[in-house]
């Protein structure tokens, strides 16, 4: 008896119930026609009272007069405005849970030199960091590993999916790097200035001997690789194995940076070794050696822009101008928030950005096309264009005021629920039972 009443009770609940979930609760692909809406193309202007065809994982039409599919699900986008998802350019998402408990972090490793570990491995697809970040319109995101002079390899993902490979896209991975630190590490830092200069010398030459055996195995393995018969291959090491593809120009270098003086010397670094696919990341100083960015030809991707000055002297919106700084000196400027769980506000660090000197259409290119196309991927997302993947979402206003509401949401074709733990709190608390209590 309890055996069948355990079956029918599960079967009800795969079922479904009439207080469970509904269709919503689940991503869903078909073809879907958003009619009467404001597209805001990001690159081919804005279509007043326009109509965005949905096929599987694609955009298929858009435009003023575009006939609608016979089979399509027509949603009316009446006085609602249609953006291409965003994408922030530096974030933890998927990698750690519970900031405070060790076994949620999968974000770092032992060791100073691990570039061969990669973040996509480690991401939990079931993060429930994830459904409270898409829901504010973000559908792809940067996510990387911290700690040590080299931590891993970084993925670009979608915020949907089963597994981290359906995340991936574009197949966009980076290793990354962060430059030695010349100075105080924050207020807490009670080093001397003797000890912080030795220490700063001390990581920039154990980065130095790694690149330099980096170098040499990849000249190695070439020449293996052009003559087999007259070699040996050469051992295997992961560590300089991950770095062959930065060597030989395939994979790009992102080099968090953020003091002024380290960001110079990072541009040294870089030309000294010959190198011409990075990407410098943070840039918290930026401001003060716009100039020189610009001129080494290195794109940004610049924050987190919601911040404090780095120095008590500086103007109090400094962080708010940086990537306005940045851009008018001639840098490539994408916007990221650093952040894990706070991915939800990049809308609102591009709105800071906006206000203080970037202007509205540049900080949407900046969380959208720029990045995409600092990654490589412009072909596939960062703009509302036929063939596209269909990454995008609908608000019933500007999506950088913190009062519009995202309506709808697709990512990678996706109708995605607008469900996170935060709107089930919301709706428990706002249809409470039994109500108050006396």
């Amino acid at each position: 008896m309890n055996l069948l009443l355990t079956l029918i009770l599960t079967l009800g609940f795969l079922l479904g119930t009439p207080d469970g979930p509904d269709d919503e609760a689940k991503a869903r692909r078909g073809t879907f026609a958003l009619t009467n809406a404001r597209i805001v193309t990001v690159t081919n202007g804005v279509i007043e009272n326009g109509t965005l065809v949905i096929q599987d994982d694609k955009i298929i039409a858009l435009g003023p007069n575009v006939d609608v599919p016979a089979d399509a699900e027509v949603i009316d986008c009446s006085g609602l405005e249609i953006y291409p998802g965003l994408i922030d350019s530096g974030t933890q998402t998927g990698l750690i849970e519970v900031g405070s408990l060790a076994e949620t972090q999968d974000a770092r490793e032992l060791g100073d030199l691990t570039p061969q570990m990669k973040a996509l491995t480690a991401v939990n697809p079931n993060s429930v960091v994830i459904p409270v970040t898409r829901v504010n319109g973000i559908t792809t995101v940067i996510t990387q590993p911290s700690g040590g002079l080299l931590p891993g390899t970084a993925a670009l993902i979608n915020l949907h999916g089963y597994t981290p490979e359906q995340m991936h896209v574009g197949d966009f991975e980076a290793i990354t790097m962060q430059y030695p630190v010349t100075g105080r590490r924050g207020r807490w830092d009670r080093r001397s200035d003797e000890q912080i200069k030795k220490d700063a010398e001390k990581a920039l030459k154990k980065l130095n001997d790694a690149w330099d055996q980096a170098t040499l195995f990849a000249q190695i393995d070439s020449a293996y690789t052009a003559n087999p018969e007259t070699g040996r291959r050469p051992e295997y090491v992961p560590a300089m194995t991950a770095l062959l593809p930065v060597l030989r120009g395939e994979r790009p270098l992102i080099i968090t940076v953020n003091a002024a003086a380290d960001i110079v010397s990072a541009i040294e670094w870089v030309e000294e070794r010959g190198m011409d696919n990075v990407i410098f990341s943070g840039l918290a100083e930026g401001w003060r050696v716009a100039d020189q960015i610009a001129e080494a030809g290195i794109p940004a991707l610049v924050g987190p822009i919601l911040s404090v000055p780095t120095r008590e002297s500086d103007r109090y919106d400094k962080a708010y101008a940086n990537a306005s700084l940045l851009h008018e000196a001639g840098v490539k400027v994408a916007i990221r928030t650093g952040e894990t769980e706070n991915v939800r506000n990049l809308p609102y660090h591009a709105g800071f950005a906006a206000a203080y000197g970037l202007g509205k259409e540049q900080a949407l290119r900046a969380v959208t096309i720029v990045p995409a196309e600092i990654f490589g991927v412009s072909d596939l997302i960062g703009s509302l264009e036929v063939g596209k993947q269909a990454n995008l979402f609908v608000t019933d206003g500007d999506p950088f005021e913190t009062r519009t509401q995202v309506q709808h949401l697709f990512i990678d074709g996706y109708k995605i629920p607008l469900e996170s733990r935060h709107t089930r709190l919301y709706h428990e608390f706002l249809d409470r039972e039994p109500g108050l209590m006396r």
